[in-house]
C-alpha cells in the first residue's frame, strides 16, 4: 500500500512541474528551454518537500512505536514483578504447611520413640527373668544304673562271704534269687534299638553256680526248668538306660553331577574345568575377528575380538562353551591378560593401515577385581595408552548392573588412561545413556530381533525406532548385531541405526599368523575363508596354511617367516 501511494505522488509531482512549464511556455510566451528549466526547478522543489515532510511523518511514527515498546516493556516487567511476588507468596505457604506438619508430627515421632524404648525394656525384661527361670528350674532326676546283666558276663564270680547263708531241703522248691525291679525307660531322641533275643546262661555259667551252691541246682534238670527264673529278662530294659545310643549312620555320599547337554555333555565340570586349565596354560588361545560396519556403505570401521580354545580333541571352544566353566574356575583373568596382549598386537598393526579402525575386546569383572592380575593389566594398558582411542572394552549388561565399588573404581582407572566401554549382551532397552556416558560408555550392542521387537513385548520406555537417537544425544553410538538377513538392514536403517555386525557381513575369522609374529604382506589382519588354517593336532605342531589365491610375493614372505 505503501509503494502504491509513493508512486502516486512522483506521478502527481511529475504532472505538475510539466503543467507549469507548459503555461510559461503557452501562455506567457517564455521559450522552451527557459519554461523546461522552469518545471524541471519546480520538480525538484516538489520531490524535495516530500521527500522532508515524509521522512517527519516516518520519525513520528517511529516516536510512537518506541513509546508503546517502553509501555509494553513496563507492562512485562511489572507482570514479572507480580508473578514472583505470588512465587513467594507459594513458597511462604508451603514452607509455613511443612513447619506445621513437622510440628504436629513431632509429638508423635517422640512417643513413638518412647514406645519403641519400652518395648525394648520389656524384651530385656522378659530375657533377664527367662535365664532366671532357666537356673532355678529343678534337674531331672537321673535314674540309677540298672545292674549289670549275668548273661553278658562269660563267667560269674561269688564274694567268699554272702551276707544270709542258704539252706536248702529237697521238700522245698527252687526260688529264684530277687530281681530288681526295672527302672522307667527313658526317652532318647534316637530311634529305639530292635529288641534283644532272650538270652539263655550258657553251660559254664550252671556248673559254676552248681560248685557255689550244692544242692541249689541239680545237674539233671530239664532246660525249661533252667530257663524258668529268666535271669536275663532285666538285660531287656537295662541298656535301654545305659547302652550309649548308636550314632546315625554317615549320609551317603552324592553321586557326581554331570552335564546334562551342550558341548560337555556326560562330563564332570571339575573335568572341563581341568581341560580349558590345560588349554590355557599350553597357550592354545586363537584369536578371531568378526567386522563391525557402517550402514548403509557397509564399511568397516571396528573389529569385535572372539576367542577360541583348543582342546585336547582339537574342537574349539566358543566363548559360549567355556565362559561358565572358566568364570567357575577362576581362569578368566589369565583369559583376559592373553587376549588383551594379542588385541594390542592386532591393533598397532590395524593402525599402521588405516588410522580410522577399531577393536571391541571383552572384559570380565573378574579380572577387574583380581588383585594380583589387575595391577598387571593396568600396566599394560598404561604402557599402550598411545592407542587407547581405539580400543573398546566390552562388559555384559548383566555384569555391568551388578557392578561393586571396586569394579567401578576399575573402570574409572581404564577411562582416564583415555579408555572406552561398549555394553554387550542387552536383555532390555531400559538404559540410561547419561549414566553410560559419564562411565565411560560410548557404544550399546542390542541384537537385531530384540530392537525390531518382532514379538510386541515392551521392552523400553520409549519406541525402539528412538533409541538410537536418544542414545546419540548423549555421544553413544548404538550398534545392531546379530544381523543375518537383507530385510533386518533395510528395516534396521528406518531406526537410524549408523553399524551393524553379524554374518550377513562376515563370520569371525582367526587372526594371520604374520599378525602375531610381526611379518605382514597384505593390508588387513584377517584371513579369508579360502586361507582359514584347519585345527592343529593333538600333539600341537601348527597346521600349514592354505595358499591358494595368495599372491606368490606373499608365499614367498611367508616361506621366508618359516625358514626363520
Amino acid at each position: 500500500m505503501g509503494r502504491l501511494s509513493a508512486i502516486f505522488v512522483a506521478l502527481c509531482i511529475v504532472l505538475i512541474a510539466c503543467s507549469i512549464g507548459t503555461v510559461l511556455y503557452l501562455r506567457f510566451g517564455l521559450s522552451g528551454t527557459e519554461s523546461a528549466i522552469v518545471g524541471l526547478t519546480a520538480l525538484t522543489g516538489l520531490a524535495l518537500y516530500n521527500a522532508v515532510t515524509t521522512r517527519l511523518s516516518d520519525r513520528g511514527n517511529v516516536s510512537g512505536q518506541i513509546g508503546d515498546l517502553a509501555r509494553g516493556t513496563a507492562d512485562l516487567a511489572r507482570q514479572v514483578t507480580e508473578l514472583g511476588r505470588r512465587v513467594a507468596a507459594i513458597e511462604g505457604k508451603t514452607q509455613a504447611a511443612v513447619d506445621k506438619t513437622l510440628a504436629a508430627t513431632q509429638p508423635i515421632n517422640a512417643e513413638m520413640d518412647e514406645v519403641g524404648g519400652l518395648i525394648k525394656q520389656m524384651a530385656e525384661t522378659i530375657a533377664a527373668h527367662d535365664t532366671q527361670l532357666k537356673v532355678l528350674a529343678p534337674a531331672p532326676a537321673v535314674p540309677p544304673p540298672p545292674p549289670p546283666p549275668l548273661a553278658a558276663a562269660p563267667a560269674l564270680s561269688v564274694p567268699s562271704a554272702a551276707p544270709t547263708p542258704v539252706v536248702w531241703s529237697p521238700e522245698l522248691p527252687i526260688v529264684p534269687p530277687p530281681i530288681p525291679p526295672a527302672p522307667p525307660p527313658v526317652q532318647a531322641a534316637a530311634p529305639v534299638p530292635p529288641p534283644v533275643p532272650e538270652v539263655r546262661p550258657p553251660e559254664p555259667l550252671i556248673a559254676e553256680l552248681g560248685a557255689a551252691f550244692p544242692g541249689l541246682i541239680e545237674p539233671k534238670l530239664p532246660e525249661s526248668t533252667i530257663a524258668a527264673p529268666t535271669i536275663a529278662a532285666p538285660t531287656v530294659a537295662a541298656p535301654t538306660v545305659a547302652a550309649p545310643v548308636a550314632p546315625p549312620p554317615p549320609p551317603p555320599e552324592p553321586a557326581p553331577t554331570r552335564i546334562a547337554s551342550g558341548r560337555f555333555k556326560d562330563m564332570e565340570p571339575a573335568a572341563v574345568v581341568a581341560m580349558i586349565r590345560d588349554a590355557v596354560e599350553n597357550n592354545r588361545i586363537d584369536l578371531f575377528l568378526q567386522p563391525i560396519v557402517t550402514l548403509p556403505q557397509r564399511k568397516v570401521r571396528y573389529y569385535e575380538a572372539v576367542a577360541r580354545l583348543r582342546v585336547g580333541d582339537g574342537e574349539p571352544l566358543t566363548a559360549t562353551d567355556f565362559l561358565p566353566f572358566a568364570e567357575a574356575g577362576g581362569l578368566m583373568p589369565k583369559i583376559d591378560n592373553l587376549m588383551m596382549f594379542r588385541c594390542v598386537q592386532v591393533v598397532r598393526r590395524l593402525l599402521a593401515k588405516n588410522r580410522e579402525i577399531g577393536l571391541f575386546c571383552n572384559l570380565s569383572t573378574s579380572t577387574l577385581v583380581d588383585g594380583e592380575t589387575f595391577p598387571q593389566f593396568t600396566e599394560f594398558m598404561e604402557a599402550n595408552k598411545a592407542i587407547a582411542p581405539a580400543i573398546v572394552f566390552e562388559i555384559t549388561q548383566s555384569a555391568m548392573r551388578a557392578l561393586g565399588p571396586m569394579e567401578n573404581e576399575s573402570l574409572a582407572a581404564l577411562a582416564q588412561r583415555g579408555y572406552r566401554f561398549s555394553v554387550d549382551n542387552v536383555t532390555d532397552l531400559r538404559i540410561e545413556p547419561r549414566d553410560l556416558a559419564e562411565r565411560g560408555f560410548r557404544f550399546v550392542k542390542v541384537a537385531a530381533s530384540l530392537l525390531l521387537n518382532r514379538s510386541g513385548i515392551a521392552l523400553s520406555d520409549i519406541h525402539p525406532q528412538d533409541f538410537a537417537g536418544l542414545l546419540s544425544r548423549h555421544g553413544v553410538e548404538l550398534v545392531a548385531v546379530k544381523i543375518e538377513t537383507e530385510a533386518a538392514v533395510v528395516d534396521l536403517l528406518d531406526y537410524d541405526v549408523k553399524f551393524g555386525q553379524g554374518f550377513l557381513f562376515s563370520p569371525p575369522r582367526p587372526v594371520r599368523p604374520e599378525v602375531m609374529q610381526g611379518i605382514g604382506d597384505r593390508s588387513d589382519v584377517v584371513m579369508p575363508a579360502t586361507d582359514v588354517p584347519p585345527a592343529p593336532a593333538a600333539g600341537g605342531e601348527a597346521p600349514s596354511v592354505n595358499l591358494r589365491g595368495v599372491s606368490p610375493l606373499a608365499q614367498i614372505a611367508r616361506g621366508a617367516g618359516a625358514r626363520n
